[in-house]
């Protein structure tokens, strides 16, 4: 074979393939937005909010809040 030729059977396979994966592109884009407009049909109920309230933490005491402040400090010295 001929390089020419060669060349034009590289060109038509690179055409075919960027073909193939254009309208597989295509068909996936067509498949979501129908996918999304039968989920938005069939779906239109809100999702539930949940009733039970979330519980509020506890103030620390002194203590609590005395070893949070030394382990923030000792954390910062330690980085300087």
């Amino acid at each position: 074979m001929q390089t020419s030729q060669l060349l034009l059977e590289g060109v038509e396979l690179m055409l075919f393939g960027m073909g193939s994966v254009f309208v597989f592109l295509i068909l996936l884009i067509f498949c979501i937005r129908l996918m999304t407009f039968l989920t938005g049909r069939f779906v239109s109920e809100p999702p539930a909010t949940p009733t039970q309230q979330v519980a509020t933490p506890a103030p620390a005491d002194a203590d609590t809040l005395a070893a949070i402040r030394a382990a923030i400090h000792l954390h910062r010295a330690r980085r300087a």
